[in-house]
């Protein structure tokens, strides 16, 4: 495991809480531990309805569960928000897939 991987575990044990990713067909579901760094005044923009929620997961889970990739269009719940999938970026450590940053609309 390298220092990326490790930095990150750390990161999401530590600050992180119990979320759900469900594909959009609702065929699988996960639950994980993930991470939701605060927005910084950079990304608030005002004049949007919705601001993005991104979310920081390990990809340990999703593959434990058999999930695959994050895709365009799942659904993260995180507590009662429901939050729509509008990107997955994968975070490698090297040339290991370590984990992934979500990016999401809504918050209904």
């Amino acid at each position: 495991m390298g220092q990326i991987t490790d930095s990150r575990r750390r990161q999401i044990q530590r600050k992180g809480r119990i979320m759900r990713l469900m594909t959009q067909d609702k065929s699988k579901s996960v639950s994980l531990m993930g991470y939701a760094p605060p927005p910084t005044a950079a990304t608030i923009d005002a004049t949007l309805p919705v601001q993005a929620f991104i979310a920081q997961i390990l990809n340990d889970e999703l593959s434990a569960a058999g999930y695959g990739p994050p895709l365009k269009g799942d659904r993260l719940f995180d507590g009662v928000r429901e939050y729509t999938l509008t990107d997955a970026s994968p975070v490698y450590d090297g040339a290991d897939l370590c984990g992934w940053t979500l990016i999401t609309a809504g918050g209904t």
